[in-house]
């Protein structure tokens, strides 16, 4: 499926296509505020941060979910930088 995300390294929004599956994403379903990480997606060697709102997705280049851990605070941490 087609779905746009903010890159920040080229500045910009643009639109990928990005399969959800078990085997490619890890769901939050603790999320009571918007600014939470609901959701991390590997694709293509990167990795793609969604937080509890309507925002964008960002899509941070040369990581995956194994090298944080599968860890909620640390997408969190690389979001900032968003």
């Amino acid at each position: 499926m087609q779905i746009t995300v903010y890159n920040p390294q080229k500045g910009r929004l643009e639109t990928i296509n990005a399969e959800f599956t078990k085997d490619n994403t890890t769901w939050f379903h603790n999320c009571r505020k918007s600014s939470d990480i609901y959701m991390i997606t590997d694709i293509d060697g990167n990795i793609l941060i969604r937080e509890f709102n309507y925002s964008y997705p960002c899509m941070i280049y040369d990581i995956s979910r194994s090298d944080i851990d599968f860890n909620q605070k640390k997408a969190k941490q690389l979001l900032t930088g968003c």
